[in-house]
């Protein structure tokens, strides 16, 4: 075993899984505790200043910051660093459920309102536009470069010996996979869920195809993982014996993990990309009929009086 790391000793089971026990190194529950504290400060600025912030935005954050430290933080931590279907349990929750919480939360629009007035708080608004016109956020929230590193992360770490060599390289490589699965998601994530500004925004059929893109990976690749004759990841191979679990069923459940848990959220941020997308029309036809209530329709008079020329004969089809 990877020096610095817990890895349980008891059968598995929901009472294990949810039991106390960080890891030495607890990296990512940490990092939860970090951002869901920035966030509260930013929250609370905001309220002292007598501007509002939606509560339901930070209730999600919150919880995503929740579900990120328990996922990462309770007992399950270890049995994933044995068990197939459990390290898939955890990649799917760090790609499909954390980020779409955390994206909700709108936590750079949150960063920006409460930033002070001062010598820091402009670094930061500068540091932010930077962000959104340098080409780097450009490619980074690019689907060419998203969704290649999505299929990296599934099909090409699992289906060539990357899993192997990263996972048996310690505690060091199990968490930075760890973190390249929770980056990944957000920046997948954010495109269809656009809560806070991105360097280039996607049009509403196009986020709606990466949502049945999305799904569409996750089921290919979990039958793939089911139908697998042999062990996929060597250090999933190494549980201990008096757990009476079999290998290969560990990972056909992992294969199973992998194409269910996908379908929940998918259909989720398909419904969110839908609801957006009406109340962005809604808003359209609002200030479309404001102008015409100002302006007139100059199109709709243009095309009355093509009529009435052809009308009297004035112009010809």
């Amino acid at each position: 075993m990877a020096d610095f790391t817990w890895v349980p000793t008891k059968a598995p089971s929901i009472e294990t899984f949810l039991g106390f026990e960080l890891q030495p190194i607890p990296v990512i529950p940490v990092l939860a505790g970090i951002l869901a504290l920035f966030y509260i400060i930013g929250w609370i600025r905001l309220a002292i200043r007598g501007r509002r912030w939606p509560v339901w935005r930070g209730v999600l954050f919150l919880l995503g910051c929740l579900l990120l430290a328990a996922v990462m933080g309770l007992a399950i931590e270890g049995y994933g660093q044995v068990m197939f279907s459990v390290f898939m349990f955890q990649q799917m929750t760090l790609m499909m459920a954390v980020p779409p919480l955390l994206l909700l939360g709108a936590p750079g629009t949150l960063l920006l309102r409460s930033s002070p007035r001062n010598l820091p708080g402009r670094i930061v608004l500068k540091l932010a536009i930077f962000g959104l016109r340098s080409w780097v956020g450009k490619v980074v929230v690019h689907p060419l470069f998203s969704i290649p590193l999505f299929l990296v992360l599934f099909y090409g770490l699992y289906l060539s010996n990357a899993a192997n060599f990263v996972l048996s390289s310690g505690i060091g490589g199990h968490i930075g996979l760890e973190l390249v699965f929770l980056f990944t998601g957000i920046i997948f994530n954010a495109t269809l869920i656009p809560a806070d500004p991105l360097p280039v925004p996607e049009s509403h059929v196009v986020r709606i195809f990466h949502s049945f893109l999305e799904a569409g990976l996750h089921a290919f690749f979990g039958v793939i993982v089911m139908m697998a004759t042999l062990p996929l990841v060597d250090r999933f191979t190494q549980m201990p014996a008096n757990w009476g679990i079999d290998v290969m069923e560990d990972q056909k459940l992992a294969g199973g993990i992998a194409w269910a848990y996908g379908e929940g959220p998918a259909v989720a941020i398909l419904l969110v990309v839908l609801i957006t997308w009406s109340r962005q029309e809604s808003k359209n036809n609002a200030v479309r009929d404001r102008e015409v209530a100002l302006h007139g329709d100059k199109d709709l008079d243009a095309y009355n009086e093509y009529l009435k020329a052809l009308n009297r004969g004035e112009v010809t089809i």
